[in-house]
């Protein structure tokens, strides 16, 4: 019983938290946010990417540890689109999104049983599941 009513605040928690970066976030975009995009992700988004596309990753409530990461490929950019990497390798995140990945890694990750992108060495992420897609983060 305490295990579901922990998950219940924390759940809570992160909502409130949500709400309060995005109030900050919509008012002003902080320069100082930023993410990396490592070799491997710019080598695939080169292969993939001829048409014009970039990579869009967004920050979404869910997932089993809280907040999960979301790729996309996408063409259109959004005024709050913050740009990383190169013209024909280009990874685009939103100022909210930024706001829980700040100082990450984007990476591209290729091994026998799947390949795909993947954010690497979160600094504001607590603890992530297994699979690398959900993460909570440090409060």
């Amino acid at each position: 019983m305490a295990f579901l009513l922990r998950q219940v605040t924390r759940t809570g928690l992160q909502r409130n938290l949500i709400l309060m970066r995005h109030a900050s976030a919509s008012t002003s975009a902080n320069p100082e946010l930023s993410v990396q995009v490592s070799e491997s992700c710019m080598k695939r988004l080169r292969e993939i990417c001829v048409d014009g596309s970039f990579l869009r990753v967004t920050v979404e409530g869910g997932g089993c540890s809280g907040f999960q990461y979301k790729f996309d490929l996408d063409k259109q950019l959004n005024e709050d689109d913050r740009q990383f990497g190169e013209e024909q390798a280009k990874v685009v995140i939103d100022n909210v999104s930024l706001e829980y990945c700040s100082g990450a890694t984007v990476d591209y990750h290729s091994e026998l049983i799947r390949a795909g992108f993947r954010m690497v060495a979160n600094p504001l992420a607590e603890q992530g599941c297994s699979c690398g897609s959900s993460f909570s983060i440090k409060l």
